[in-house]
């Protein structure tokens, strides 16, 4: 009787390891096809971020442009600051640019180019900005001027909000996400294109904003993580190993 009942149960739980040890080694693939996309990424990004800068395509080109060909392609325009609102995006530091690790704001402002179309610029970035609009509304107010800019900078597009971003807050004109056309919306700033201007260059003579190049340094931990997984695999197969072992009569 009692070899009857422990069939079943040595099935069932041999069952049970397989299937344990079977997802594990599924979330160490799916660790290595991440590192395999983060790879192609980062060799992307890399040969768009140093290559020259291209003339911003017209307006009847933008919606043929997506964000997994042309997100981080540098371009250069001219255009002119819009006496609009500006706004303020918090950021807790940026996976994109080294001399922003810590928490600050991204200053987004309105700006017409020559045919009249509206962008969207991010003219850089201000440290610790997000209790008090002060630096900001006194830096910014100096970009808008009323005479035309060379700029230079990358197409970037709007982020996604997650579950957890907190709400905007429209008296101070400040965001959590980097979502330009919600901003435009919200601010009355017409009709924008897709995409946004991540500026480069030219900073202000005070560096307020702080405008900068962008550069790849994006986390890789996805070959630790499916070494991890599939250890875990082997671990769970080892124990059934010796569970079974231990149950055979001496």
């Amino acid at each position: 009787m009692n070899e009857t009942l422990r069939k079943p149960r040595v099935a069932g739980f041999a069952l049970f390891t397989l299937l344990l040890a079977a997802a594990f080694v599924t979330l160490g693939a799916w660790q290595l096809q991440r590192r395999a996309a983060k790879h192609e990424l980062i060799a992307a990004l890399t040969e768009r971020l140093a290559a020259a800068p291209v003339a911003l395509p017209p307006p009847s080109q933008w919606a043929a442009l997506n964000p997994a060909r042309d997100e981080f392609r540098r371009v250069e325009l001219t255009a002119t600051y819009a006496p609009l609102p500006d706004a303020m995006v918090y950021s807790s530091g940026s996976a994109v640019r080294k001399d922003a690790s810590g928490p600050g704001t991204w200053a987004f402002l309105p700006a017409r180019l020559p045919g009249g179309a509206m962008v969207v610029i991010d003219a850089g970035f201000v440290e610790n900005t997000m209790q008090d609009r002060g630096v900001e509304d006194r830096a910014v107010k100096k970009l808008v001027t009323g005479v035309p800019v060379a700029l230079t900078g990358y197409l970037r597009f709007p982020e996604a909000q997650g579950l957890l971003t907190p709400a905007e807050n429209r008296d101070r004109r400040l965001w959590f996400v980097r979502d330009h056309l919600l901003i435009a919306s919200a601010l009355g700033w017409g009709s924008v294109a897709p995409f946004y201007i991540d500026l480069e260059q030219p900073a202000p003579e005070n560096g307020i904003p702080r405008p900068g190049p962008l550069d790849v340094h994006l986390k890789d931990d996805h070959l630790q993580y499916a070494i991890t997984w599939f250890a875990l695999a082997g671990a769970v197969l080892i124990a059934f190993a010796v569970w079974v072992r231990g149950r055979r009569p001496g």
